[in-house]
């Protein structure tokens, strides 16, 4: 089984001068959850090369055993220095399609249209697509077959209004992850701040925040096994 993990290539955190990218836990707890199922993983980015890492997201308080690996580990800092273009990405190639969060995806994948029909065209191979965090920001120009918004009558989750407040960028980023998801239809559910909560819908599955990116992934391994199963 093949997976394709996406991750954002944009750096600057709004006009604040800040740097952003992509949130490093939110990467390596899917890449061992992945790993140890056997799965085979591609990593992919809009500019292609290394992605730009939040680096908040390496802070001490933010590390965890699951990123401190990932960092030691040649092979995996060997495929994160030489991700593949997005836009040069066939949809065809793999099982499933993973996106990890950090505030980038906000500024490039939500506007993407290499991302917008690699989702599209995945779910509509009857292939799963899971986000974590604030990469449901991203499904914001992603459409149904019908064209009404994706996530339209769907049971969704993402980054909450008041994790964002917690870390101080609600005026910061171009639009909050809960409230886009509601105005696009989204049937939006969140559990406790920063604890994990997953919810799956058919073939989409959204996580709420980086506690939540291991239990998408391995929500994620669950819905390839057993459609391989059956």
């Amino acid at each position: 089984m093949k997976v394709l993990i996406v991750l954002t290539s944009h750096d600057k955190l709004g006009d604040t001068g800040e740097k952003t990218g992509f949130w490093l836990e939110e990467l390596a707890a899917p890449y061992y959850e992945f790993k140890k199922a056997g799965i085979e993983l591609t990593l992919a980015s809009p500019a292609g090369g290394q992605p730009p890492l939040d680096p908040k997201s390496n802070e001490p308080d933010a590390q965890t055993d699951d990123t401190r690996r990932f960092q030691q580990d040649a092979e995996a800092t060997a495929a994160l220095a030489s991700t593949v273009r997005l836009d040069s990405v066939d949809p065809a190639s793999f099982d499933a399609v993973f996106y990890a969060g950090g505030h980038g995806p906000l500024w490039d994948l939500a506007a993407d249209a290499s991302s917008k029909a690699l989702i599209e065209g995945t779910l509509a191979a009857d292939k799963p697509v899971a986000l974590v965090c604030h990469a449901p920001g991203v499904l914001r120009d992603v459409t149904a077959p019908s064209g009404a918004p994706l996530v339209e009558g769907k049971d969704v989750t993402g980054f909450t209004n008041t994790e964002e407040e917690g870390v101080g960028l609600t005026d910061v980023v171009p639009f909050l992850v809960e409230d886009m998801l509601k105005e696009k239809g989204g049937r939006y559910s969140k559990g406790d701040d920063w604890g994990p909560h997953v919810v799956r819908d058919g073939l989409l599955i959204t996580g709420q925040n980086p506690a939540s990116s291991a239990p998408a992934a391995a929500a994620l391994v669950e819905l390839l096994q057993s459609t391989t199963q059956s």
